[in-house]
């Protein structure tokens, strides 16, 4: 009796026909099968059930693309808030830094200034010397111990200022280092 039902119905929706009344359909399925019934309120149970799932699917949808939409709202907005107070922390570190920059900048026109005067007291030194070994000025030994003296303190002139470019230059380095400990 049931697979007539059936057979009514597919027959019914594959020749073509005009959609039938669902509660005519259900009557005469269940004046043939009484029986029947109980499927069919299980189908609507389990109907009723799918459809308050896919109510529900569809309320949390909602409720996480919301929420997604003011997360990425509020991403947005920390990101800014997080540029601004950076860029003001980095100003409070700026007069450090430029004065550093300063210093150093100082310091190496102070040891460009060293360098020359070590390179034009070691020219003098070299002509010191040599004019010390040419016969034709006919120097006197008072004359030649002067210009010993003069050379011995030209040299020692010239390590003290080697001395000071060291210190200089170890200066740069350590300012230089301070400046790389500072920068964000």
């Amino acid at each position: 009796m049931r697979r007539r039902v059936l057979a009514a119905l597919l027959a019914a929706g594959i020749a073509g026909c005009a959609p039938a009344n669902r509660e005519q359909l259900a009557k005469e399925a269940l004046s043939q099968d009484p029986e029947f019934s109980a499927v069919l309120e299980k189908h609507q149970e389990l109907s009723s059930r799918i459809q308050t799932y896919e109510r529900e699917l569809t309320l949390k949808r909602s409720t996480v693309e919301k929420t997604i939409q003011q997360l990425r709202k509020d991403l947005t907005e920390a990101a800014r808030q997080v540029g601004v107070r950076t860029a003001e922390v980095k100003q409070r570190m700026e007069p450090d830094r430029k004065r550093l920059e300063l210093t150093l900048s100082l310091a190496g026109e102070d040891l460009a200034a060293k360098r020359e005067q070590r390179a034009n007291l070691g020219r003098q030194i070299v002509q010191s010397k040599k004019s010390l070994k040419d016969p034709r000025l006919g120097l006197s030994a008072e004359q030649l111990a002067q210009k010993e003296a003069k050379i011995g303190e030209m040299v020692r002139d010239a390590q003290r200022l080697d001395q000071e470019m060291d210190g200089l230059k170890e200066h740069i380095r350590l300012i230089k280092i301070k400046l790389l400990l500072i920068k964000f």
